[in-house]
C-alpha cells in the first residue's frame, strides 16, 4: 500500500489584487460620497457611516444606544408599519444606529431604497410610546444579564481598563436609563447625527452621475453642523502584573481576561506585524493560547485573544472560561504563552502559515461588496495611503520574526497587563494566592472592595436537616403543609419580545404532578409537565421528552414542598454560607441543585441549578421573595427566574386544594 504523502504544501505565489477605487464628491454639508460601480450582479449597497469622536453620557448613558434603536422604527413622512412593509414588499434591507445605516437591494428598487434609508435618517420621529418600549427591552436585557459571569466580565474588563468615565470604560443601569428623556434622546440626534462626518459609500450597479444627482437631491438638505466635543482622561495602564477578581458565588466557571490597552491604528508600521502576531498568539485556531489551554490541557472550548486598532485608545485582550479547579493553573499558562511570544521567535513555519492563513481569508473578503465599502471608508477615515489594500498581501508577507518579537513586546504588555477574573472566590482564590501575584477585589460595577470574606463559619449545632426543618416551620409547619393536597398559583411576568403581559400558571399535587405553562392570551409560550410517567416541555411547538437522569431528578421535585423529602435524607450537608440578595443563606447542594436559605427568617431565598445549553454548563437561578401567608401557609409571592432571560413573575392568587385536576398534568 503506497504511504501517504503528508506534508503540507508550500503556499503558492500571492495573488494579485485589484480593488476598484471610487469615484468621490463631498457635498456642501461636508457629507463624503464615494461610489464604486460593479456592474457584474444587478444589486447594490448603500453604507453611511459617522465617524465621530467617542463621547461620554455620564448619568444618561445608554441615550446613545436609544436614539440608535429609535431611528428607521418609523419616520415623521409615514407610520413605522407603512414604513417597514414597503422594505418589506421591494425584498429590500434597511439597518439603522446611531452611527449610521446600511441597505441593500436589488438595482432596480435602489433609488427608492436610498430614498427611504435617507427618509429614515434624515426624517427621524421619536414618539414617547416608542421610547418607552426601547427603554424598557434595554432594562429587561440588562437583568437578564444581571447573573451571567461572561456579561458581568466583559463589563468589568472595560470598566477596569479605561475607567467609569471614558467612554468605552462606562457603562447602562437602570438607574441611568430611567434618566433619559424623550428630550436627550432627540437632542442626541440633532447633536450627533449631522454630516459633519459623514461618509455615503455605494457599491454596485448604479452609474456614478445618476447616484450623484439622487444623493444631492436626498441628502443635499441635511443641515450642516458641528458635533459637540467631550474631553475625559485617557486610560493608563496599570504599574505592575496583577489580578483583578470580581467575586460571583453562583460562577461554575472563571472568566479570565488579560487586558492592557493600547494605542495603534491602521496606518501605523506596526499594524500589519502585530495583527500577524495576534494571529499567532490567539488569533487561529492553532494559536498558542489554543493549543495550550484547549488542546493540550482540555481545560476550555476555546481561548483566544484580539488587538484592537483605531483612532482611539483601544485594547488587546487575552481570555478563555475555564473550570473553577483549573483557575490557577490556566493564569499561569496564560502568562507564559505570553512571555513566550515576547521571548522566543516565532519558526519560520508557523509565520509562513499563519500569513498564508491571514492572506487567503483577505482574498476571499475582497470579492465581497461589504468589504470593498469597509475597505474604501478606512482609507477616509483613517487616512491610509491609496494603495494601502492593494499593497495588503505584500506588507504581510514582508513581516519577519524580528517583527513579532518586537511589537509583541510594544503591545502585550505582559508586565503591566490586568488579570480580570470574575469567578467563585470561595474555590479559586485560595489557589489564585500561591501565585503570589498582587490582589485586588472588584464589585461587579468596578467598585473596589477588601477581600471577601470567602468561608464564613457554619455553626456546629446547624445541619441540613435542621435548616429544612426551620423552613419547613418557617412557612407554616408540617400539619399546615400535609393539608395541601394540590397548590394552585397564578401570577404574571413579561419579556422585551412580547407586546402585552404574560400569564404565568403553576400547579402541583402530592400525586407527583406539577405544570408549569406561560401563556400570551389563550396562546401557550412555554409548558413543561411532570406526571409519574413522563416528562415534558414544549416551548415555540417544538416538544422535548426527558428521560434518565434528568427525568429522575424532575420526578423528585415534582411534589408541593420538595423539603418534606429533602429532610429525611441523611446525605446532604450544607455546603457554605453565602450571601444572596443581601442575607446570609445556608447553602445545601443536592446533585445539580443548590437549596438557599436565610440563616435569619429559615425562609428559602433562591435555587440555583446547573443545566446543559449548547453544550455550555449555565446557572439557572430562581430567587423567592414577597411571602405571604395562604390558610396558614407562607408561599412567596415574589419569584425571579432567570435562564438566559429574566421572568420577573408577581404571584397574584395562590388557592390550595382546588384548581387542581387531572386532565392540567396530560
Amino acid at each position: 500500500m503506497q504511504a501517504t504523502n503528508r506534508t503540507q504544501p508550500k503556499p503558492g505565489k500571492s495573488p494579485i489584487i485589484n480593488i476598484k477605487k471610487p469615484k468621490t464628491f463631498v457635498l456642501s454639508n461636508g457629507m463624503k460620497v464615494l461610489v464604486v460601480e460593479n456592474h457584474k450582479l444587478p444589486r447594490v449597497s448603500f453604507n453611511l457611516s459617522l465617524d465621530n469622536a467617542p463621547f461620554t453620557e455620564g448619568n444618561k448613558k445608554g441615550v446613545d444606544e436609544l436614539t440608535g434603536n429609535l431611528i428607521g422604527n418609523e419616520s415623521k413622512k409615514r407610520s413605522k408599519i407603512d414604513f417597514h412593509e414597503e422594505i418589506d414588499f421591494l425584498g429590500a434591507e434597511i439597518n439603522f444606529s446611531s452611527h449610521g445605516a446600511t441597505a441593500n437591494s436589488i438595482s432596480k428598487y435602489g433609488y427608492r431604497i436610498l430614498e427611504l434609508m435617507a427618509e429614515g435618517v434624515l426624517h427621524a420621529n421619536f414618539t414617547q410610546e416608542e421610547f418607552e418600549k426601547e427603554r424598557a427591552k434595554l432594562i429587561e436585557g440588562m437583568k437578564a444579564e444581571e447573573k451571567s459571569v461572561p456579561a458581568i466580565a466583559n463589563r468589568i474588563v472595560d470598566v477596569l481598563a479605561f475607567g467609569k468615565n471614558h467612554p468605552t470604560g462606562e457603562f447602562m443601569t437602570e438607574e441611568t436609563l430611567n434618566n433619559i428623556t424623550l428630550a436627550d434622546v432627540e437632542n442626541n440626534y440633532k447633536n450627533y447625527f449631522v454630516p459633519e462626518n459623514a461618509y455615503l459609500v455605494i457599491i454596485g450597479d448604479v452609474k456614478y452621475e445618476n447616484a450623484k444627482a439622487a444623493i444631492e437631491k436626498l441628502f443635499g438638505s441635511w443641515e450642516k453642523k458641528t458635533t459637540p466635543k467631550t474631553p475625559y482622561e485617557n486610560p493608563v495602564n496599570v504599574s505592575n502584573l496583577q489580578i483583578n477578581f470580581v467575586d460571583v458565588p453562583n460562577a461554575v466557571q472563571s472568566e479570565i481576561t488579560l487586558v492592557n490597552t493600547l494605542n495603534l491604528k491602521m496606518g501605523d508600521p506596526d499594524f500589519f506585524p502585530t495583527v500577524i502576531a495576534n494571529q499567532i498568539l490567539g488569533g487561529d485556531f492553532n494559536s498558542y493560547l489554543n493549543m495550550n489551554l484547549r488542546e493540550e490541557h482540555g481545560w476550555t472550548y476555546g481561548a483566544r485573544s484580539n488587538v484592537g486598532v483605531g483612532k482611539y485608545t483601544s485594547k488587546f485582550f487575552a481570555k478563555s472560561a475555564v473550570r473553577n479547579a483549573v483557575t490557577h493553573s490556566a493564569v499561569v499558562e496564560f502568562i507564559k504563552e505570553i512571555k513566550r511570544i515576547r521571548t522566543e521567535k516565532v519558526t519560520d513555519e508557523v509565520l509562513a502559515t499563519v500569513k498564508a492563513g491571514y492572506i487567503g481569508r483577505f482574498v476571499m473578503q475582497v470579492e465581497k461588496p461589504q468589504a470593498v465599502a469597509r475597505y474604501a471608508l478606512n482609507i477616509e477615515t483613517e487616512k491610509l495611503p491609496a494603495d494601502f489594500y492593494e499593497k495588503y498581501i505584500q506588507t504581510i508577507n514582508s513581516v519577519t520574526a524580528d517583527d513579532i518579537l518586537r511589537v509583541a513586546n510594544s503591545y502585550f504588555l505582559i508586565d503591566n497587563i490586568r488579570i480580570v477574573i470574575v469567578g467563585k472566590g470561595s474555590e479559586i482564590i485560595p489557589n489564585l494566592e500561591k501565585l503570589k501575584i498582587p490582589m485586588f477585589y472588584f464589585d461587579r460595577y468596578g467598585n473596589p472592595l477588601e477581600k471577601p470574606i470567602l468561608n464564613k463559619e457554619i455553626p456546629k449545632d446547624i445541619t441540613a436537616k435542621i435548616v429544612f426543618e426551620n423552613y419547613i416551620n418557617a412557612i407554616g409547619g408540617e400539619k399546615a403543609i400535609q393539608t395541601a393536597e394540590s397548590i394552585s398559583m397564578i401570577g404574571s411576568t413579561s419579556i422585551p419580545q412580547a407586546p402585552a403581559p404574560l400569564t404565568y400558571i403553576s400547579k402541583t399535587d402530592t400525586n407527583g404532578n406539577s405544570l408549569v405553562e406561560i401563556t400570551m392570551g389563550s396562546m401557550s409560550l412555554m409548558k413543561q409537565v411532570i406526571s409519574p410517567k413522563r416528562a415534558y416541555s414544549i416551548e415555540q411547538g417544538q416538544r422535548h421528552d426527558f428521560e434518565g437522569e434528568e427525568l429522575a431528578e424532575m420526578r423528585a421535585s415534582a411534589i408541593p414542598f420538595e423539603e418534606i423529602l429533602l429532610v429525611k435524607n441523611p446525605n446532604l450537608k450544607i455546603d457554605r454560607i453565602e450571601a444572596i440578595d443581601g442575607k446570609d443563606a445556608f447553602a445545601i447542594i443536592n446533585g445539580k441543585t443548590t437549596y438557599f436559605y436565610d440563616t435569619e427568617t429559615g425562609l428559602k431565598l433562591a435555587e440555583f441549578k446547573t443545566i446543559d445549553q449548547d453544550g455550555e454548563p449555565i446557572i439557572a437561578s430562581t430567587h423567592f421573595g414577597d411571602y405571604k401567608e395562604v390558610k396558614n401557609i407562607k408561599f412567596p409571592f415574589s419569584i425571579i427566574q432567570n435562564i438566559g432571560i429574566e421572568l420577573d413573575i408577581k404571584i397574584s392568587e395562590i388557592k390550595i386544594n382546588e384548581g387542581v385536576n387531572d386532565t392540567d398534568f396530560q
